[in-house]
């Protein structure tokens, strides 16, 4: 049988984090990495992160750096990870994916279970317009890890 693409310590480790830092790839192919809050789908290796309407340099979510990357290259990479003072529990998980737009009307099912996980993850998301903004959806095709996973 073949090992799932998120191991049971890596989906404990990132469904435990409370953030995330998101990279694209930028028109001149460097990296640009953005902090995200985000929900795993509690059934396949799937991430999902909301364009939400926090201050940006734009209104329009399809305007913002990171989704006009993600419509030229949707290879993008994920880091979890967790800092602490001891360095025996410093951890991290890599997941690399593929970066798509869940659309609210392409798919309103899905758009509305992400939009109540995000909201049940996050308090600061029950005043958002999370239901007429795109989410960005990440099938996740490989993951590294490294040090202590464990949720303690």
């Amino acid at each position: 049988m073949r090992d799932p693409v998120l191991s049971a310590a890596e989906r404990a480790f990132t469904e435990t984090a409370r953030r995330a830092v998101l990279t694209t790839i930028a028109p001149d192919g460097r990296p640009r990495p953005v902090p995200i809050c985000f929900a795993l789908d509690p059934r396949r290796p799937v991430l999902y992160t909301p364009l939400d309407d926090k201050p940006k340099t734009t209104s329009d979510p399809l305007r913002l750096a990171r989704v006009t990357d993600i419509l030229a290259d949707p290879r993008v990479v994920v880091l979890v990870d967790r800092w602490d003072e001891d360095w025996n529990r410093l951890a991290w998980v890599r997941i690399l994916g593929q970066a798509s737009l869940l659309q609210p009307d392409a798919d309103p099912g899905e758009h509305a279970d992400v939009v109540a996980t995000l909201r049940a993850r996050y308090a600061q998301y029950a005043t958002h317009d999370l239901e007429t903004r795109p989410i960005i959806r990440i099938a996740i095709e490989h993951t590294t890890n490294w040090g202590a996973l464990d949720p303690t």
